[in-house]
């Protein structure tokens, strides 16, 4: 088969203020075909295969997000947008990188790509766990997790802890982190649907709430009864204000997301901020990245506490979705609506 010398790539528009356009004049996104860069040396020539689907990718695309402010460079008007894949090897000229093989690799959503080797990740094959893992539990949301709710939140075994969206790549984690390798005495998690709910308690949780069920917040004062040391904060919005009436003083708060206030231009905002003054608590956000020196160290503890049966990686940990290359931006919506168990992928088919 004669190797590809085009691609199609979903080109970023125009910068939406609430929910991305999937179509018509003021589309957020558009598919384009461009021509692919021959290979240089020490470069490969890669096959997109899975596409991780992430909500940090909407920040990098708001219109009224201040580049300043921002941890990484926002995605440029005109260019394809940016996501983490795992990837086939077509074609190398780069010693240790070898054509069939598969790495993970920062190359957006595209079909085909030229990289340097420098930006490719191999994966390692471990017995009965898919390579998708390494987007999600192995990879960036695993190590959100540990480093969230171990380093930024400090939590430990006299701890409580609440997690909110705690069926989602990272909430998912969290727990289970929190539960079976820091040996929380109470963990508390929040999800969206009764279905999401009990298999967060089959992860650990002591108990999981259905944000969107009546009676909602009186299950939560219920659950957190004598107030709780920890919060790990993926939503924002509404329940992050509510969070914070149910801290005990000197409360540890990880902010590690705000899904449910990316895609409005006007944000809930706090209203329960004296709590934080009154209760002397602690609010600490993070990014990731702050932790890629300890990468290395982090996989092969989350590897061994698979291996211990500590943490559960299997299909059930991940929604992954098949689709060809037209439905890569509606399934990364999906995120936006509930739609993922776990880490969201998509496998190009």
């Amino acid at each position: 088969m004669s190797l590809p010398t085009t691609t199609r790539q979903w080109i970023l528009k125009q910068k939406p203020t609430d929910l991305p356009v999937l179509s018509g004049p003021s589309q957020t996104f558009a598919l384009e075909t461009h021509p692919l860069p021959s290979i240089k040396p020490n470069q490969a020539l890669l096959k997109t295969l899975y596409v991780s689907n992430d909500p940090a990718q909407r920040g990098w695309i708001d219109l009224h997000i201040d580049p300043a402010r921002l941890y990484v460079p926002p995605v440029p008007v005109g260019s394809p947008m940016r996501a983490r894949a795992i990837c086939e090897i077509l074609q190398s000229t780069a010693e240790g990188f070898a054509k069939g093989e598969k790495v993970i690799a920062s190359c957006g959503w595209t079909e085909y790509s030229v990289l340097d080797a420098s930006a490719l990740q191999k994966t390692q094959d471990i017995e009965g766990v898919a390579v998708t893992h390494y987007l999600g539990a192995l990879g960036l949301t695993g190590w959100t997790a540990l480093y969230g709710i171990r380093d930024i939140a400090r939590a430990g075994k006299e701890d409580a802890v609440v997690v909110s969206g705690a069926a989602g790549a990272t909430g998912s984690m969290v727990v289970q982190i929190a539960k079976h390798i820091l040996g929380c005495r109470k963990v508390v998690g929040i999800a969206g649907g009764a279905k999401k709910c009990r298999w967060v308690e089959s992860l650990g949780a002591d108990t999981c709430l259905d944000y969107k069920a009546d009676g909602f917040k009186d299950e939560l004062i219920k659950a957190t009864d004598g107030y709780v040391e920890v919060y790990f904060d993926n939503v924002g919005g509404e329940i992050l204000d509510l969070m914070l009436t149910r801290m005990k003083r000197h409360g540890r708060i990880a902010a590690c997301g705000e899904v449910a206030e990316y895609n409005k231009s006007e944000n809930h905002g706090i209203k329960n901020w004296f709590e934080v003054i009154s209760n002397r608590i602690e609010i600490k956000g993070f990014i990731v990245f702050d932790f890629l020196p300890k990468i290395q160290e982090a996989t092969a503890e989350l590897v061994q506490a698979m291996k211990e049966g500590k943490i559960k990686v299997d299909a059930e940990s991940e929604t992954v979705v098949e689709t060809g290359f037209e439905g890569v931006v509606e399934t990364w919506m999906m995120l936006f609506e509930g739609g993922n168990q776990g880490k969201s992928i998509t496998k190009l088919v």
